[in-house]
């Protein structure tokens, strides 16, 4: 018989996961919420004691890049879950971006694609731009553009042809009237429909 022993002891585990010989075990360990593993360590088991909660002796294969590794929710068994940390997804009914923090799969209404457009939709797995709903807005614009433009000729004139009026006007002012006026007359026929049509350049102001 030896008197001195050079190995360390080790813990064995009965089937209910209990100590049956007293010793040291490796654990690994997972994160209590994600179920994330998080690293190995020993740990010392007296006889009838099992692991701590959180704790697993079944060695974990690690996962490839772009995988996590995390506990099952039911505790038996290691799995790799997709990880798309630190990634940005994009909604897509909303097409609002978001920063990934968690593992696992992307949820229904979450994509990688980026959007091109404030008018795209999602359609059969990919963004589509509604070219109807990007014409109405660029009309719209369009339409607040003339608007303003209109209404800057419109004060322009009113003050001309008040000088018009009270014989108080100048050639020079008489021929900005004009100008103004012909410009006002522009705008009133532009087409805010058509893309293609554009503004009449603005007289400048004296």
């Amino acid at each position: 018989m030896k008197n001195y022993s050079i190995e360390v002891n080790s813990a064995k585990m009965n089937e209910s996961g209990f100590s049956i010989q007293a010793g040291w075990i490796t654990i690994y360990q997972v994160n209590p919420v994600s179920r994330e593993y998080i690293g190995a360590n020993y740990e010392y088991l007296p006889i009838g004691v099992g692991v701590p909660a959180g704790s697993y002796i079944d060695v974990p294969e690690l996962p490839l890049v772009g995988l996590a590794l995390r506990r099952s929710v039911d505790g038996k068994q290691w799995e790799h879950v997709s990880d798309y940390r630190g990634q940005t997804v994009y909604n897509t009914e909303t097409r609002q971006p978001q920063k990934i923090t968690d593992i696992g799969a992307l949820q229904d209404n979450q994509t990688l694609l980026v959007p091109t457009s404030e008018f795209d939709k999602w359609e059969d797995g990919k963004w589509v731009t509604d070219l109807e709903a990007q014409r109405q807005a660029l009309i719209e614009n369009k339409k607040v553009e003339l608007n303003t433009k209109l209404s800057q000729a419109s004060e322009r004139i009113q003050v001309l042809s008040d000088a018009v009026e009270l014989n108080l006007a100048t050639e020079e002012e008489k021929n900005e009237l004009k100008a103004w006026k012909t410009y006002r007359l522009q705008l009133s026929r532009v087409d805010i429909n058509s893309p293609e049509n554009t503004f009449p350049d603005m007289p400048s102001v004296k």
